[in-house]
């Protein structure tokens, strides 16, 4: 099989479908945990999560099944920015922790409250690829982006470009979502030029990029006139 990402080495992309075989994992032990009452389930959970966000996903039990077994068969999917899932990993171990610790203080219906709502989402994610912790990064990527003093203006001399309006494409050579973004705004007339946030981290850390695709109208004078993607 022919991978455009190194699923080990590529950590700033991922198969948009290897988060989901990851939720699947945690909402299916989730609720055997509530079936079954043993709570130290969603304690070993929210382990996993944490050893595979600073260990890498080598070290992602859920992550190595499916890189290592399931890919191989059906071939690599759509790659996206691994900023969201990994976001949303954080917000599962953190909440998968606090279920746990309520329970072991003796707070079992907040714990078990809690180790639900996990198991819901994570298996929402897995069936119908809607991620919560996902959508709340980017949104408030956006959030952030909006607010940023920077992202209001680009110094065109940074693009290299200093003549007439422009959209300005933040991208990642393996992101396929960027790919499709560049051929719609090529396809609609519109002068490109495109900026490698792998290439150049400093641009993406100067205007505050929280997710790619990134695209930005902006006018001659550098003013951003409009958010295209």
């Amino acid at each position: 099989m022919q991978r455009l990402a190194h699923p080990y080495l590529d950590l700033d992309v991922i198969d948009r479908r290897a988060p989901r075989a990851n939720q699947l994992v945690i909402g299916v032990l989730a609720v055997v945990a509530f079936l079954t009452g043993w709570w130290p389930i969603l304690g070993l959970l929210a382990l996993q999560l944490v050893i595979g966000l600073t260990l890498g996903r080598r070290w992602c039990l859920a992550c190595v099944a499916y890189f290592e077994l399931v890919q191989p068969r059906f071939g690599e999917g759509p790659l996206e920015d691994a900023r969201s899932p990994r976001f949303a990993n954080v917000m599962g171990a953190v909440v998968l922790g606090a279920a746990t610790v309520a329970i072991a203080a003796g707070y079992a219906t907040m714990g078990w409250g809690l180790g639900l709502l996990v198991a819901v989402l994570a298996l929402l994610a897995a069936v119908t690829g809607f991620c919560t912790g996902c959508e709340i990064y980017r949104l408030s990527a956006r959030l952030r982006g909006v607010g940023h003093g920077e992202l209001r203006r680009i110094d065109r001399t940074d693009i290299g470009d200093d003549a007439g309006d422009v959209v300005v494409h933040f991208t990642h050579p393996l992101c396929s979502e960027c790919a499709d973004v560049e051929r719609r705004l090529r396809s609609e007339g519109r002068r490109l030029v495109t900026v490698d946030v792998r290439r150049r981290p400093d641009l993406a850390r100067k205007y505050g990029i929280g997710i790619v695709p990134t695209a930005v109208a902006v006018a001659s004078d550098g003013a951003i006139t409009a958010r295209l993607a």
